[in-house]
């Protein structure tokens, strides 16, 4: 997982970096099993942009949902895992 030097990524660059798609990770923001990540406006649209720690979060979710857990669990896993 890189995160092109350290840098806040852009949702396709974060699912690239995560293996996870932007579709799920929309979802997994949109019900609250990831913290929000931050904001960038530009026009009328504001996008998201994803640090070093939003990347760990999001491809720890992935790697439980890979291991068979429900979306809630993984959530609940990595919440516990992160502290969060």
């Amino acid at each position: 997982m890189t995160n092109l030097n350290n840098k806040p990524v852009s949702i396709g660059e974060a699912a690239r970096a995560t293996g996870a798609s932007v579709k799920p990770i929309r979802h997994w923001h949109e019900q609250g099993y990831i913290p929000a990540p931050e904001r960038v406006v530009c026009g009328e649209r504001a996008y998201r942009y994803f640090n070093d720690n939003d990347l760990k979060i999001i491809s720890r979710v992935k790697a439980y949902l890979d291991q068979g857990y429900t979306v809630k669990t993984a959530a609940e896993k990595t919440k516990n895992d992160f502290n969060l």
